[in-house]
């Protein structure tokens, strides 16, 4: 098996790639550096620019399926010019996948598209499946809708569409988690606001098998990539000074401040969904990680 991924040298495009070479599945890799291009029998890299829709097309040869992770960074301060950014780089990537495809003899079977739980509504007492249609209308629920929509746009070839949700990842290796770190290795963490805003999290391994999973059962749908187990900010805080042996002693750091330092961007810190992971579960897809302290004994320990 061949499969194409966008993204592979983001945090999740790297554990997806490794999984590949351990299961032998031969990776092509889309890259906006010429620099970063290796041609390996197992690992070929090709160039693309999604901003002027341009395309090497030899990287559809021999490729049996494609997962879809490219999208410029939302953990940047949202300026207008970036907001845009952060919709364009989605949409204009996915739009220049379909339309080279268009005409086009190809071998491709399956499209397997990151998303995000931005998509639900931000709430305390809701419990999210993919049956949810209680969509956020802020920033990022807007943007991932618009991302969906656009990846639906690969079923007019007979393709398979796939949709995984990712919620907050945690990985050693950069991302959220180590940002959550620095603080409470000084001893100063605190948790946000109220601290009671549910955090869906995933272990980087969990989310990667999840794609495999999803690529080598050959099943489409929505699925939601995070753990059985959400956790509240507070409990997510606590558990994390706990496995560093790191004192919590600072009050919780109130909403307005941080809107202050971070403008519009503050909501990734204190939106609320509580999110479900039984669907891939009933597909028949396990957790190595289902609660958060043995996740981050692994990843902190």
């Amino acid at each position: 098996m061949r499969v194409l991924i966008t993204g592979a040298t983001g945090l999740v495009g790297q554990e997806i790639v490794k999984l590949c070479r351990e299961k032998d599945i031969k990776v092509n890799y889309l890259t906006t550096r010429v620099s970063k291009i290796q041609q390996k029998d197992d690992y070929q890299g090709f160039y693309w620019n999604p901003n002027k829709q341009e395309i090497d097309e030899n990287c559809f040869k021999g490729v049996d399926a494609i997962i879809h992770l490219s999208g410029a960074s939302v953990s940047k301060r949202w300026t207008t010019s970036y907001k845009k950014e952060i919709l364009s780089s989605r949409i204009a990537s996915t739009e220049l996948l379909i339309n080279s495809l268009k005409g086009e003899t190809h071998s491709i079977k399956q499209i397997i598209s990151a998303s995000a739980i931005g998509i639900y509504s931000d709430s305390l007492i809701n419990y999210y499946d993919q049956s949810s249609n209680k969509y956020s209308e802020a920033f990022l629920g807007r943007v991932v809708q618009s991302w969906e929509k656009a990846v639906d746009g690969f079923l007019d070839f007979n393709i398979t569409v796939s949709k995984i949700r990712i919620g907050l990842v945690l990985s050693n290796n950069g991302g959220a988690l180590q940002e959550m770190v620095k603080p409470i290795k000084f001893g100063l963490g605190a948790s946000f606001g109220t601290g009671k805003q549910w955090q869906s999290w995933i272990h980087v391994q969990d989310l990667a098998s999840m794609f495999l999973y999803v690529l080598e059962k050959n099943i489409s749908g929505i699925y939601n990539g995070v753990a059985p187990n959400p956790v509240t900010n507070n409990e997510l805080t606590k558990t994390i000074a706990t496995v560093l042996k790191r004192p919590l002693f600072l009050p919780n750091i109130p909403k307005v401040f941080m809107k202050f330092i971070l403008g519009e961007m503050y909501t990734l810190l204190y939106d609320s969904q509580r999110v479900s992971s039984k669907k891939i579960e009933n597909k028949g897809f396990y957790f190595k990680f289902h609660h958060l302290k043995p996740a981050l004994e692994d990843l902190l320990g």
